[in-house]
């Protein structure tokens, strides 16, 4: 396998706070011989631990890139002990497009690793990740929301690990988050996704997904903010005692958790997120909008739980995942 093609303009192991850029080759029909310029900041101060912290896995899922913006900005490295690498737009050409993939390419970041430095633009950037980044980490948070469709309880989530000592390790830098709602997260398709990178390495692996709708608010953006600096006293780079407040624990046990349409239409909820729901409860009705006069189709909820996720769009087509439903642990 040849080297990743990719540059960084910053030293990983020199002390004091960095600013800069990883470049992609890259060479398109704007700019032939051209690259792609994703900002990075690294910021170490003695020996200790590595945080690696990423937004923008998609491109359209605001609150990582204004946590970690404001971070880079902010950060001493005077203040903290080991190293902190931030990269607030992973897939930089999907973020720079408002779009939840990349506009060259068109690859999805989340389902692409561990990538291949002889690939698209998509696959070099995660094969920089998986060969170079990760293993430079002790600690990865990668900062997900909901972007254009989903919209979701704001939540840190880990995943359930065959190494049970290492899942104990995510669980508790899940709960140091300290996101309104943790879950225990069951993922569609895991196999090509970061988080699977990130936890086949051994890392203490975090993910969100904070909100949605394609934009942030104060509210969480300020749960992101905070989730991060929680995450660094936990690690002990920073010092001082983390923020903590009453998060509600998630399970999601099975397939049931998600409701998948079958339909085209207009959707209208029969709940709002956060709100607790019973096995048969209708949570969903699909109009047909191509005429008047015919009963919407019901969708029912398979467990009891409270709804943690929803379809953003009213518009809705079979494959949308209409609802997540989790289950009070």
């Amino acid at each position: 396998m040849r080297d990743n093609p990719i540059s960084a303009t910053v030293d990983f192991e020199a002390d004091g706070i960095q600013h800069g850029y990883l470049k992609v080759p890259y060479s398109g029909d704007d700019s032939a011989w051209g690259a792609v310029m994703i900002p990075i900041t690294v910021a170490k101060h003695g020996k200790g631990p590595t945080a690696l912290l990423t937004g923008a896995n998609h491109g359209d899922e605001y609150e990582g890139p204004i946590a970690l913006w404001s971070l880079a900005n902010s950060l001493n490295p005077d203040d903290i002990q080991g190293r902190v690498i931030i990269i607030p737009a992973m897939n930089y050409p999907a973020f720079r497009a408002g779009k939840r993939t990349s506009w060259i390419d068109g690859g999805n970041m989340n389902r692409v690793f561990p990538g291949n430095p002889n690939g698209n633009i998509t696959e070099i950037i995660a094969d920089y990740f998986s060969r170079t980044l990760l293993p430079l980490a002790d600690y990865v948070v990668d900062i997900h929301s909901g972007g254009k469709t989903l919209q979701f309880v704001p939540f840190a989530a880990a995943h359930i690990l065959e190494d049970k000592a290492q899942q104990a390790r995510c669980v508790a830098a899940m709960e140091a988050f300290n996101a309104p709602y943790s879950v225990m997260l069951l993922e569609l398709d895991a196999v090509h996704m970061y988080d699977t990178a990130a936890e086949n390495q051994g890392k203490i692996f975090v993910s969100t997904e904070i909100g949605g709708g394609g934009s942030a608010d104060a509210t969480s953006a300020a749960i992101a903010k905070r989730g991060v600096d929680n995450i660094l006293k936990h690690a002990q780079i920073l010092s001082g005692e983390a923020a903590k407040t009453e998060s509600i624990q998630i399970d999601m046990p099975d397939g049931r958790c998600f409701t998948t349409c079958k339909h085209s239409g207009l959707l209208e909820m029969q709940f709002n997120l956060g709100d607790t729901i019973k096995k048969g409860d209708v949570i969903a009705l699909i109009y047909d909008v191509e005429r008047t006069g015919k009963k919407p189709v019901e969708y029912h909820a398979e467990i009891d739980g409270i709804l943690v996720g929803r379809h953003y769009p009213c518009l809705t087509k079979p494959g949308d995942n209409l609802a997540v439903i989790g289950k009070l642990n």
